[in-house]
Order: C-alpha cells, then sequence, then structure tokens
C-alpha cells in the first residue's frame, strides 16, 4: 500500500495488491498463484476473494519462495513504470527489500519447511538420570561415608525429664507403699512449713486449668497440666531456667482429667471430650489410645493400668482395655445418670468405682456392670444441686468427700458398702465459682488417710485444708505471690509438695 502513489485511482475503493509482472517469478513445478477469475475488474488481486484460500492451502515452503520472488517483481516493475517520484530513502528501501528477498532464497528455507511439515517434531525424552536438588543425608537416612548412623536420641524438649525415669518402677513401688499419719499436731506443722516463694510460680499453659498431674519422683519435681483448649504443659519444677516448662497440643477440647501410669513413670494419660492420649514424656509423643464422643473422667481399673473405667457427659460409663487395638470400649453401661462428671476406683477393692453425676452418688460393682439396667451397691444421699467430684480416701478407701453446687462440702463414711452410706459431716464452703472459673475439686492428701484439700474463693486468696470430721487445719496463702483462685490441686503422695492452679494458666508451688 504505501509503493502506491496516493494519486492511484485504483486505491480507490478497495484493498489490493499489484500483480507481478511476467517473466520468471517462481522455481519450475511449484504452484501457480491465483487465477485470473481472482482478479478484479482493474485488473488488481482481491485479498477478499477466494484467492485468499487458495494462499493459505499452499504450503509453507512455497509460499515462502512465491513471496521473495513477488516482492522483488514488485520493487523492479515499480521502477520500471516510471515511479520517479518517490524519495531517495523509499529507494534505498526498495534496494534494500530486494537484496533480503535475494538473501533468504539463497537459503533455500523453503525446503526446510517442507522437510519440517513432512518429519513429526518429537519432544526430547527427560532424562531419567536428571539431577535431583540437593537434600540432607541426615533427611534421607543414608550413612555418611560408611560412618554408621547413630541412633536418634531423645527431644531435647523431654531430656530434662529422663532423670526420674532412671528409677523405673523403683519410684512407683515406693509410692504404693504409702501409710498414714496418725500424728495431726505433726502434720500441722509440716504444712505450715510449706512456703509459696515468686520462683515456684509459671505460666504453665496458655489458658484456665481444668486438670492436674504431679509425678511420684522424689528427686524431680514435675508437674502436668491441661487448659481449657487442649493445652498439656508439662514444667520441671527443679529446673530453674525457662527451659523447664514445654507445652504441646495433643487435644482439641478441654483436658478434663489426666493421670501419670502407676506402671510406667514416663507415661501420662490425658483425657479430653473426644480422645484418650498416652504421653510418653521421654519422647515428647502423645499416642491416641481411644477416641469416642463425650468423655469426661476416667481411672485405672488395675496397677498395670492396662484397663481403665470412663465416664461419658451423657451419663453412660465404659471399661475400656488398652491392649485390644479398637475403637469401642469393652462394655458400655447405663447407670442412670443424667450427667457423669467423675469416676473413681477404691484404692482397694478394685472391683468398685464412685460414679458423681448431676445430683447423684452412687458406687458400682463391676463385676456386675450390663448395658441397662444397673443397680448401684451404695448411694451417698443428701445433695441438693449438682455434684462437681467425688474421690474415695487413698489408702483404705473408707471415706468419701463430694464438692456440690449447694455450698457445702460433704464426707461420707464408707468403711461398710451398704445400700445407703452415713454422712460424717458437713462443712460450709463457697462453690459458686462461676463460668469462668474451674469447678472446686476436693482431693485426699495421700499421705494423710483423714484430711483433704481444696480452693476458696475467700479474701486472701488461699487453699484450705480440713480433716474428715469439718475442722480446719490450715490455710495456705501467700498475700504477695498468690492472688488468684486456684480450683485445681494436686498433692505429691510421698513429698510435702501442694500445687495449685488458677484461670490463667499459671501453677503455683508450695513446699
Amino acid at each position: 500500500k504505501r509503493l502506491l502513489s496516493p494519486r492511484d485511482p485504483r486505491r480507490a475503493g478497495k484493498k489490493s495488491c499489484p500483480e507481478p509482472g511476467p517473466g520468471p517469478r517462481a522455481a519450475p513445478g511449484s504452484p501457480p498463484g491465483p487465477s485470473s477469475a481472482t482478479r478484479g475488474p482493474d485488473g488488481l488481486w482481491d485479498v477478499d476473494s477466494d484467492g485468499s484460500d487458495r494462499l493459505t492451502s499452499l504450503s509453507l515452503g512455497p509460499l515462502l519462495q512465491t513471496c521473495s520472488c513477488v516482492v522483488e517483481s514488485n520493487c523492479f516493475s515499480f521502477l520500471q513504470d516510471g515511479y520517479s517520484d518517490l524519495s531517495a530513502y523509499e529507494r534505498k528501501r526498495l534496494k534494500n527489500i530486494t537484496e533480503n528477498a535475494k538473501f533468504f532464497a539463497a537459503l533455500k528455507l523453503h525446503e526446510v519447511c517442507i522437510e519440517f511439515n513432512i518429519i513429526r517434531i518429537r519432544k526430547p525424552k527427560k532424562v531419567e538420570d536428571e539431577t535431583l536438588p540437593r537434600r540432607s543425608r541426615r533427611l534421607l537416612r543414608v550413612e555418611p561415608l560408611d560412618i554408621p548412623l547413630l541412633e536418634t536420641p531423645a527431644r531435647p524438649a523431654a531430656e530434662e525429664y529422663v532423670s526420674w525415669v532412671r528409677a523405673g518402677g523403683g519410684v512407683c513401688a515406693q509410692v504404693l507403699s504409702k501409710t498414714s499419719v496418725g500424728d495431726t499436731d505433726g502434720y500441722q506443722r509440716s504444712l505450715s512449713s510449706m512456703v509459696l516463694s515468686e520462683e515456684n510460680i509459671r505460666k504453665v499453659v496458655k489458658s484456665r486449668v481444668c486438670s492436674m498431674a504431679i509425678h511420684p519422683s522424689e528427686s524431680t519435681i514435675l508437674v502436668a497440666a491441661g487448659d481449657v483448649y487442649g493445652h498439656v504443659g508439662l514444667w520441671n519444677v527443679s529446673c530453674r531456667s525457662e527451659e523447664g516448662a514445654h507445652i504441646f497440643l495433643p487435644h482439641n477440647f478441654q483436658v478434663n482429667c489426666m493421670h501419670f501410669s502407676p506402671c510406667n513413670p514416663a507415661h501420662l494419660l490425658s483425657l479430653s471430650k473426644d480422645t484418650l492420649r498416652c504421653g510418653d514424656v521421654t519422647r515428647a509423643v502423645f499416642d491416641e489410645v481411644r477416641k469416642s464422643p463425650h468423655y469426661s473422667c476416667f481411672d485405672f481399673l488395675e496397677e498395670n493400668a492396662s484397663t481403665t473405667i470412663m465416664s461419658h457427659w451423657d451419663g453412660h460409663v465404659a471399661v475400656v482395655d488398652r491392649r485390644t487395638p479398637r475403637t469401642s470400649s469393652e462394655l458400655s453401661a447405663d447407670i442412670g445418670f443424667k450427667r457423669t462428671r467423675t469416676v473413681h476406683v477404691h484404692p482397694v477393692k478394685k472391683q468398685y468405682f464412685m460414679a458423681a453425676g448431676s445430683l447423684d452418688v452412687c458406687v458400682f460393682d463391676i463385676r456386675y456392670l450390663k448395658a441397662k439396667g444397673n443397680k448401684p451397691v451404695s448411694t451417698l444421699v443428701g445433695h441438693k444441686k449438682s455434684v462437681a467430684s467425688a474421690y474415695f480416701s487413698p489408702v483404705t478407701g473408707s471415706r468419701v468427700v463430694t464438692v456440690c453446687a449447694d455450698d457445702k462440702l460433704r464426707v461420707y463414711d464408707t468403711t461398710s458398702l451398704s445400700s445407703t452410706v452415713t454422712l460424717l459431716s458437713t462443712i460450709r464452703h463457697n462453690s459458686n465459682t462461676g463460668r469462668w472459673l474451674s469447678r472446686f475439686r476436693a482431693v485426699w492428701d495421700p499421705k494423710q488417710e483423714h484430711c483433704f484439700l481444696v480452693g476458696s474463693l475467700a479474701q486472701p486468696r488461699k487453699i484450705q485444708v480440713f480433716q474428715d470430721t469439718g475442722k480446719l487445719l490450715h490455710s495456705f496463702y501467700n498475700t504477695v505471690c498468690l492472688t488468684s483462685v486456684c480450683s485445681i490441686n494436686v498433692v505429691h503422695p510421698s513429698q510435702n509438695i501442694l500445687v495449685g492452679g488458677n484461670s490463667s494458666g499459671r501453677l503455683h508451688v508450695f513446699k
């Protein structure tokens, strides 16, 4: 279009290109150009006519050759037709186009294009032995330079706790030989010697403490705590550095109950709403033992910790054998409760367990437990509102202490498990903890058969120790270090150590 003069009348009203002049314009045997039928009345090629389809049907090789020849012939035709009005720049440009056309014709690109049209291009196969990104030999578990690979050491988070594992079962054997102390005055003096200092306060879990357990070791003070969001924290109180406390997230819901295994000092069993897990403290791994909805509490039925009794929020109880790899329990029984919060096994007569629920506290014989229609061996009556907890005394099981929402602590005589159990004492105690505090649980001191501890809402904040007769023996408090309510408490089985947990995840150790 640029080569045509703007004064040329042939440009008006039609897109066109000039026809190549006569002469040798194409190689012998190459397809001819468009026929005369495709030309317009003015003798020019009509690009919009069927001739365009003809051009696209040509093979790539002859098309390149034809185009180069057409360009060359057109340039000479324009020069010969007397287009002398072209500028020097345009003449030089036409000369360059002609020379380039001759150059490309000499390269015989059309033959190369024909060859590419015939031969199918195949992608090169991917080299199998392609160099892979470098990876660590440690991650690949490859022995470097014929040096034997060392055994994987315990995680650093657990190395601080392996000292008490060396004692093995000996630690537990010492704890099982519990003895009752009859000297009340001596016991009060030992309680008075236990104090709280700032170095023995640590935030172990992220939120409200719902359960705690203390390891029976006599050389290392190891405390475990579970919070409302499923965190489990381990605190080595003997370690003064910041590395002494470690936190894990083995559960998705509130950790309702936890116990160290009585036969394996390295195992910590924790229970949330949906799962029971066994944590190996030396490896810092929590394996799932059993999964089921609506768990509330559990306790061991045997000293080897292989069988457990578990309670459900809907009132049922279940017997679970950890040695059987299944999801269902060995036995599921309806004990007639609307809600079951805690279960506790008799310390001597392992066939008996106690369940506490909405208004009911009953003792059942596991040997006669069935799916429905279970009748209790003994019933602890007198509760006006829901019961938060009920536990046997630690040595003989001759006493039971309960915490009720009617603001009373009750102590029962369970020396003989008859149909109706005698009520020994009733203690006035404010138990309205509300929704932001964990409900109080009265726990027995393992070193004293007739004494138990419970948190308090009174000011200054304290933890109270009562005798089964209802007498207040001692109050643990510190106006500087203890400024919150410790709803959950645990006592060491052989040492004068008390640990209290509050609603912010802090643990306070009196020793």
